[in-house]
């Protein structure tokens, strides 16, 4: 059977578009926030869950990196969305008509540019999908959505400015989350391994936990650290690498990793996205 995954957002969100994109054949469940995401599929209601993470132009999606440590779920594939920011209004209406684009958060700034350059002021909405509907369900000439082409056939908008945002690979990382592991070798590319870690309370513990993947030859191509429990000296890293944990290199490195550090949490291992450059 197909099966079902979670998503955050209503009908026609980047997530929906993403889920279109790696599960063409599973059923797109809708989610209201990140967390009930991992709820819907750590309750058996949804096989897995598709997350944001970052952003090639905003960065970081808030809260995602803290979250999945504590999810209980286990990440096994990515995938990488050109993100198409299109203005979206209701039939008949033109670029001249609109005063107001509404759009989250994090899509706003990546269309800055164009906004400023159409004297069109930016809205927040809680999700682009739902800023569709919205502007669809008003009826108002003056009200746009900043959203997918997706959103626009759903909602039965029109697309009066296609591709607006500012930066021409504008793209958008997700993280397929499963209630089991899979450790497997898949697909023809690399391998991907992400991973939590807290470093031990000595001198220079980061800069020696990190050593092993310099000297063994790993490949890290992400490194974060943010607070745990809101305290500033309590930190806890999250990593990238390339590479399977039963490789030798990375066997080692991580070996040495575990040898500095109090705490270290594999999130998932996983093919790496076609798209991944």
């Amino acid at each position: 059977m197909p099966g079902r995954i979670a998503f955050q957002g209503e009908l026609g969100a980047y997530s929906h578009q993403a889920c279109q994109q790696s599960r063409p054949d599973m059923e797109a469940v809708p989610a209201t926030t990140f967390e009930e995401v991992v709820e819907k599929v750590a309750r058996g209601e949804a096989d897995l869950g598709m997350l944001a993470v970052e952003n090639s132009t905003y960065g970081r999606v808030a809260d995602v990196h803290s979250l999945l440590p504590k999810s209980g779920l286990h990440i096994v594939d990515e995938a990488f969305v050109r993100v198409h920011v299109n203005l979206l209004g209701v039939p008949g209406a033109t670029l001249a008509d609109i005063t107001e684009a509404h759009g989250h958060v994090v899509i706003l700034p990546q269309c800055a540019n164009f906004l400023r350059a159409h004297n069109i002021r930016g809205k927040v909405s809680s999700d682009n999908a739902r800023a569709a509907r919205e502007v669809a369900e008003r009826g108002d000439k003056t009200k746009a959505a900043l959203a997918s082409e997706l959103a626009a056939s759903i909602y039965g908008l029109d697309v009066i400015a296609p591709q607006i945002e500012d930066q021409a690979n504008n793209t958008t990382r997700f993280l397929v989350m499963s209630r089991t592991p899979d450790d497997t070798r898949r697909g023809a590319g690399k391998m991907m391994t992400t991973f939590t870690f807290r470093v031990r309370n000595i001198p220079a513990a980061l800069y020696k936990a990190l050593g092993g993947f310099a000297t063994n030859g790993v490949n890290m191509t992400k490194l974060e650290s943010y607070m745990v429990g809101g305290s500033f000296t309590a930190t806890e890293f999250y990593a990238d690498i390339e590479g399977h944990p039963a490789d030798a290199n990375v066997a080692l490195a991580l070996e040495e990793l575990r040898y500095f550090t109090s705490q270290v949490n594999i999130l998932g291992v996983y093919p790496t996205d076609r798209q991944r450059g």
